[in-house]
């Protein structure tokens, strides 16, 4: 990804990934394994706060090359 984020952002383009943890779906609810209880903020995350991470990067044009962890601190970097 930072190979094509150095390339494109000279077009105008920038290349970002959004790296989601658990959120709550009808997925994750089905599956005992998977609890809130392991997540440090302590409940999964809703669809529309990644939205909102989607959104943030559409309209920001000097982000590039990054990950968005949105995973509540289950993993930090």
């Amino acid at each position: 990804m930072h190979s094509c984020a150095g390339m494109l952002a000279k077009e105008g383009i920038t290349t970002n990934a959004i790296a989601p943890a658990p959120i709550e779906t009808d997925m994750i609810k089905g599956n005992s394994a998977i609890t809130p209880e392991r997540i440090p903020i302590g409940r999964f995350g809703q669809p529309n706060e990644v939205a909102a991470i989607a959104v943030m990067l559409a309209i920001n044009g000097n982000i590039t090359g990054q990950t968005i962890n949105v995973n509540g601190g289950w993993y930090m970097s």
